[in-house]
């Protein structure tokens, strides 16, 4: 039911039945490998190109949800995905192959937590038993698209990030037993007039706080509600900037643990990723891969995912618009029903 005026609440409880993750070589040399399914050796798994690697991912992703969810593909109700690319075309190409129903949704980096929402929606209200929920994401492809392809060799300045290589897709179900998925507050666009590609952290942290400011105000509670709040993509540059938005807004963050994906799943010291990660992956394969694990193994209880997206793309940013921005948040919780 709607609570407030942009959350949702799920009285019924969604159960996350099954969740996979399937990342690339660079993302298995990172301190979270031991969480991620499957680490392939290969940026290209295969195939003749990084799109159609891209695809792949998310192909391997999402059977190993069903399959871990004890299900059948053919039992899945609906597939609720997006990434990257234009025309969200890894994931509509990947819809066509595994033949479930399909809903593609665009919100760039946010799309993890905007899929899963949708899904726990749909399930809540008992449109479906099944929902598949996903987001993709590859280095190359997206490099390619927004930036400089990887073969020009460009320099990059220390606000850029790295574009996480994976895949990440969980079963969203009205019966079960385990995590829950409870809430979900859907994200304003926040443009703060930034224009370069190369600081998506600052570009979107403005939008990070607004939607989390919102999830508090909406369902009546603090920070301290939940054990951990994690944001999508921010990196270094944008984590210290929302850090600073909390502290001018009065938001009490430090009554929990606040932290990054996108300074979670490399190793600053080890692996040259600038400022940190990005991509629809990111928060994807933290999420459904190590914060899901924690959850399981009882070091939390409730979470707060709050994915991050810059709407821009090649044509707005050679059109010198300025980037902007989404989050969404969505909250897991220990305990689901019987």
């Amino acid at each position: 039911m709607l609570i407030g005026h942009q959350s949702w609440k799920f009285e019924n409880r969604p159960i996350i039945r099954g969740a996979a993750t399937v990342v690339g070589p660079f993302e298995g040399q990172g301190p979270l490998a031991n969480d991620f399914d499957i680490i392939h050796g290969d940026l290209m798994l295969g195939q003749d190109s990084w799109e159609k690697a891209e695809k792949t991912l998310l192909e391997e992703a999402a059977k190993l949800a069903v399959e871990n969810a004890g299900l059948t593909k053919e039992q899945v109700n609906f597939f609720v995905g997006g990434d990257l690319m234009n025309q969200i075309i890894s994931s509509s190409f990947a819809a066509r192959t595994l033949a479930i129903p399909y809903l593609g949704v665009f919100g760039a980096c946010s799309t993890s937590m905007e899929s899963l929402a949708i899904a726990a929606m749909i399930v809540n209200s008992r449109s479906a038993k099944y929902v598949l929920a996903s987001a993709c994401s590859h280095n190359a492809s997206v490099e390619k698209q927004f930036r400089y392809p990887t073969e020009y060799g460009s320099q990059k300045p220390p606000t850029a990030q790295y574009t996480v290589t994976g895949a990440g897709a969980s079963i969203v179900s009205h019966e079960g037993k385990g995590l829950a998925v409870t809430s979900a507050t859907i994200g304003r666009v926040i443009d703060m007039g930034l224009t370069d590609p190369f600081n998506m952290g600052a570009a979107m942290a403005p939008a990070a706080v607004d939607t989390i400011e919102a999830h508090f105000r909406d369902l009546q509670i603090e920070p301290g509600y939940y054990d951990l709040i994690v944001t999508g993509d921010l990196a270094k540059v944008g984590y210290e900037i929302a850090c600073d938005l909390f502290e001018k807004h009065k938001v009490p963050i430090k009554q929990t643990e606040y932290f990054d994906c996108g300074m979670m799943i490399y190793d600053y010291e080890k692996q040259m990723v600038q400022a940190g990660a990005s991509g629809c992956a990111c928060s994807a394969v933290v999420t459904y891969g190590h914060l899901l694990k924690r959850m399981r193994k009882g070091e939390l209880k409730r979470i707060l995912v709050v994915a991050t997206g810059a709407l821009l793309s090649p044509i707005s940013y050679q059109q010198s618009e300025s980037i902007p921005c989404i989050a969404h948040a969505v909250s897991i919780e220990n305990g689901g029903k019987e």
